[in-house]
């Protein structure tokens, strides 16, 4: 989800404004048709005004259910700035996944110089001046983090404990960013490629250790209706499937691997944290399971809900129907 989404040349420039004009205090940010874009700038409240008071703001412009990107004029020298990333629990899921992964993009767009923390919260309350002073109390009361894990904030790669009790493998995914995954998990996909074992493979992120783990299950689903069932509905899962596809009008059978993520519309703070971590370690898993475990992928889906995900919906993406042209044939004349 991240890929794609990119600043506006609207929102570079009104950022620059911000970051030149201390009478600015703020600067609200959305996403529009896969682009950052600004939606409203906030000036002081005065000249002499304290961050405290020009939170007051912010009210009308915070809804129960809408995401939303603050960036905020906090500290009087550089970096001057931090960007709050606001995910209520009522907005929508599709929103709340690409808001969360896409909050390092608007941060590296801009220019993460220009930011001394990134902050993402749930609830209005968090924005209020009480809010924050919650907020700095924890940060003292933490052990000191270095610039780059601060920018991680909520999705930062904790590496995994060694001992855990798990063996576990790091895939790098970039010179900031590692993801540990389970020894059992690669095993696993390495036997789904080999077309071994059950047939497929489902994948959950431990909320703790912020590993990928293996999802235990003894089932052994042929059909689109038995895999469903084996699938959680109240939270996310990376799932393969090797899957036996007949054409709907005939033909031969073919063998396909699938690849379905899931993401129930679940409420709660933890669903939240779910919802920010799943789609930032899809690609990654994706890339895990071809080319560190051998797995050539026919069809990716994504829903919410894994009842979204039936027999004929997976049927007419793998033999999608082909427009029949028919030759023009020029009219006969009267009398013919």
């Amino acid at each position: 989800m991240q890929s794609g989404i990119s600043a506006s040349q609207e929102l570079v420039s009104q950022f620059n404004t911000l970051l030149a004009d201390k009478s600015q205090f703020g600067l609200l940010v959305t996403i529009t048709s896969e682009s950052l874009t600004p939606l409203r700038t906030l000036s002081r409240t005065s000249p002499s005004s304290d961050f405290a008071s020009n939170l007051t703001q912010l009210a009308p412009h915070i809804k129960p259910d809408e995401a939303l990107y603050i960036l905020l004029r906090r500290y009087d020298s550089a970096p001057y700035l931090i960007a709050v990333t606001y995910v209520p629990d009522a907005a929508k899921v599709r929103s709340k996944m690409l808001f969360a992964s896409s909050r390092l993009t608007l941060v590296r767009e801009l220019g993460s110089e220009h930011f001394r923390e990134t902050i993402f919260v749930t609830m209005p309350e968090e924005l209020s001046a009480a809010g924050f002073d919650r907020h700095d109390r924890h940060i003292e009361l933490e052990a000191p983090l270095t610039e780059e894990e601060r920018s991680l904030g909520e999705v930062r790669r904790a590496e995994a404990e060694a001992g855990a009790g798990t063996a576990v493998r790091e895939i790098h995914l970039s010179k900031t960013m590692n993801m540990p995954t389970a020894t059992d998990a690669l095993v696993s996909l390495s036997a789904l490629g080999r077309g071994e074992g059950s047939g497929f493979v489902m994948l959950k992120i431990n909320p703790d250790t912020e590993v990928v783990e293996l999802v235990s299950d003894n089932s052994t689903p042929t059909t689109i209706s038995e895999l469903v069932k084996s699938i959680s509905t109240t939270e996310p899962r990376f799932t393969f499937f090797r899957y036996k596809a007949t054409p709907p009008h005939g033909g031969e059978e073919k063998t396909v691997i699938l690849f379905i993520y899931t993401c129930p519309a679940t409420p709660g703070n933890k669903a939240i944290k779910f919802r920010m971590m799943y789609p930032l370690m899809k690609r990654s898993v994706l890339e895990v399971a071809t080319k560190e475990a051998g797995l050539t992928i026919d069809k990716k889906f994504e829903v919410e809900e894994p009842d979204e995900i039936t027999e004929q919906s997976v049927t007419s993406e793998l033999f999608p129907e082909t427009e029949t042209k028919t030759a023009f044939r020029r009219p006969k004349r009267p009398g013919r």
